[in-house]
């Protein structure tokens, strides 16, 4: 079974190619881009050695539904897709914010909150409250990304503002496109019995200067769910939630004496736990879409990328 771990194309037009930890983007001609899904596993911002058979495809597909699914409402980026792993669309501007959206208090608000912050982002948070409660309405709490890139910071509203990253006018728009976003993605949620407790949005904005939603959306390596049944009994008894995400992973690794710190090992990843974890993604997939996943062919997948891409360029 082959995997995807790096890609190195040269597609007709190309201009350029970027290479993030799990995604890989080919420009063509200044005009649309390639996204390429690989099949690498991120944790701690560390990218493990042994890759995980079809979860590129997974994030691929879900993200791409969840697309289509919220169309009406926010316009993407999203053209076409023309195979498994691959996302084409309209090359963007991105904007230098991330917008995260938090229903419930938990993850790095619920670290904030213990270590005795009532304040994320310039928002509020209310005394009294314990980790997964839910809060009165959504927040929107932003993150930009650190020079060096490799670290998210949390920032507030006016700051994004009065330092010119995004103009108040276009930050009206992504605050609205957020909440609409975060609203039909809990609908959609509750239809498969989960909670979409938190995600992050990104945008950017087309050459025409339309605001339009890009990357992932509505993934669990984007978002945190939990399900819905038992949650009121779990938080009423003081008991953690029952996720659907890949907290799975960065559990094993913590087990395994691994946070992506210096001087730490990653541990080793056999056959048996690749396929877990493979299997695992599976079932997110499947909870998340409510279908039923169909494996992609895997006999040569960089053949079968490339041969799709292309055919779909020359179109």
């Amino acid at each position: 079974m082959d995997t995807i771990n790096e890609t190195n194309f040269n597609f007709p037009k190309q201009k350029s190619i970027y290479k993030g930890k799990v995604r890989e983007v080919y420009n063509i001609n200044d005009d649309v881009l390639v996204m390429i899904a690989s099949d690498r596993l991120s944790a701690f911002d560390v990218v493990l050695p042994r890759q995980i058979p079809y979860k590129g495809q997974i994030l691929n597909q879900i993200a791409t539904k969840m697309m289509n699914q919220t169309a009406d409402i926010v316009p993407n980026w999203l053209v076409s897709n023309p195979d498994e792993n691959v996302a084409i669309g309209h090359l963007c501007e991105p904007f230098k914010v991330e917008m995260v959206i938090r229903g419930y208090m938990s993850g790095h608000a619920a670290r904030e909150y213990k270590a005795g912050n009532r304040v994320l982002c310039g928002v509020a948070m209310a005394e009294g409250m314990k980790e997964n409660d839910k809060f009165p309405e959504p927040i929107i709490t932003p993150s930009t990304k650190a020079d060096n890139g490799d670290h998210d910071e949390d920032i507030t509203r006016e700051a994004i503002i009065a330092n010119g990253v995004v103009s108040e006018e276009d930050y009206i728009v992504l605050e609205d496109f957020t909440r609409k976003l975060f609203a039909r993605g809990t609908d959609i949620a509750a239809e498969r019995g989960l909670i979409l407790v938190d995600t992050k949005y990104e945008f950017g904005k087309t050459k025409e200067g339309k605001i339009v939603l890009i990357d992932e959306i509505h993934t669990p390596d984007s978002s945190r769910y939990f399900y819905k049944e038992g949650y009121a009994e779990r938080q009423e008894k003081g008991e953690g939630q029952k996720q659907l995400s890949k907290e799975f992973v960065r559990q094993w690794l913590i087990s395994k004496g691994f946070q992506g710190q210096e001087g730490q090992r990653i541990p080793e990843m056999n056959d048996a736990k690749v396929e877990e974890i493979s299997n695992r993604y599976i079932e997110l997939y499947e909870q998340i879409t409510g279908e039923s996943f169909v494996k992609g062919d895997t006999s040569d997948v960089l053949g079968r990328v490339e041969k799709n891409v292309i055919a779909f360029l020359n179109k």
